[in-house]
């Protein structure tokens, strides 16, 4: 096995993971988020429920969105690896642009979870608490971007903005409009980000 390939263990939890989360977004899809249980998901998967929630600790709502570490990384490495002539703020509507209801380009059933999150208040809620939670990594990473200060409460003050974009702007009628209309107010807020 080469250096950085997953060993056999690890293999097999990822398996597991993939398994329990298609499981779930199949069941949910077809039956509605509340109508299905943890134990038809770990059933369907041909798993134990104790071994959904050592892979899922966040429960139901896991499955479908994550524990949120991935959707840090991924803000923070948009906001790093934009190209030199894009902003701040701009990397982060390109970013937000292709998530969820956003993103004009998602295949049907990409579609149809990003309709169950919003229309679902409990996965619209773990959402929100999702993008929220990675206020102070995109803060600071803005200001490691800029030159100011971590502590500088414009940027976690922009931060917390940028990341309740996707819960207000997903629920208007025409998600993307909605997702320009806030970045422009941000750009007027904070010009030259």
């Amino acid at each position: 096995m080469g250096q950085g390939e997953p060993g056999r263990r690890e293999r097999k939890k990822a398996a597991t993971r993939q398994a329990l989360s298609s499981a779930a977004r199949e069941l949910f899809l077809e039956r509605g988020f509340d109508n299905v249980t943890v134990a038809e998901i770990a059933d369907a998967a041909d798993t134990a429920v104790s071994t959904l929630f050592a892979h899922f600790p966040g429960g139901k709502e896991a499955l479908v969105l994550g524990d949120g570490h991935e959707r840090e990384r991924a803000l923070a490495e948009a906001v790093r690896n934009r190209a030199e002539q894009v902003t701040i703020l701009e990397a982060l509507r390109e970013f937000l642009a292709t998530r969820g209801p956003f993103d004009p380009d998602s295949d049907p059933r990409s579609r149809r979870v990003a309709d169950l999150v919003v229309s679902t208040p409990a996965l619209r809620a773990y959402a929100r608490t999702l993008w929220t939670g990675c206020e102070t990594e995109l803060a600071r990473v803005i200001a490691e971007q800029t030159g100011r200060d971590e502590d500088d409460f414009s940027l976690r003050l922009l931060a917390r903005y940028v990341l309740e974009i996707p819960d207000l702007a997903g629920i208007e009628p025409d998600p993307p409009a909605a997702l320009d209309a806030a970045f422009a107010s941000l750009h007027r807020g904070w010009p030259g980000l």
